[in-house]
């Protein structure tokens, strides 16, 4: 059996976010054919989008899998509807939110699924976390994420506690 490094991105900013984003760790790592080998902090960031909304609290995952991309995204759709989430409008406010960032060196555009996760360059949120556990993190088709995460210089995070 293939075995694959996927990284998702997980936010929650609904119903006790710390405790969703806990919840959804162990609910990674006990997805069919996948493991969670790494976990990044919890981070604290303002709201992208729809500004009238709480912050949001974010952290990355890095898992092995077995799963193709959209085999892991479907099983993440899954999970966020276990935690209750609905999506109402772009950027609304949401109990959990599962993004497949990175699945081995692939770029992939389909319908429902693009690897690497658009904008996710863009989004110290995202990079931030990713970089914790995978500090020599090269996106596909961008580059350096530490050099993205340097572009990303008027957004704020704070770290807020170790997932561990």
């Amino acid at each position: 059996m293939t075995r694959h490094i996927a990284f998702v991105g997980l936010g929650s900013n609904m119903d006790e976010p710390h405790r969703q984003l806990q919840r959804a760790f162990t609910e990674l790592d006990g997805l069919p054919d996948t493991r969670l080998l790494a976990r990044s902090s919890l981070y604290r960031s303002a709201p992208l989008g729809f500004a009238e909304q709480p912050d949001f609290v974010n952290a990355v995952a890095k898992l092995e899998t077995a799963l193709t991309p959209q085999a892991l995204l479907q099983v993440l759709l899954l999970v966020e509807h276990r935690h209750g989430r609905e999506r109402t409008f772009r950027n609304a406010p949401r109990t959990l939110d599962l993004d497949v960032l990175l699945y081995d060196d692939l770029r992939l555009h389909e319908h429902g699924l693009t690897i690497p996760h658009p904008q996710m360059q863009l989004r110290a949120f995202v990079l931030q976390p990713l970089l914790e556990i995978a500090p020599d993190c090269a996106i596909p088709g961008i580059g350096s994420a530490e050099q993205a995460l340097r572009e990303c210089h008027d957004q704020t995070l704070e770290k807020i506690a170790d997932a561990a």
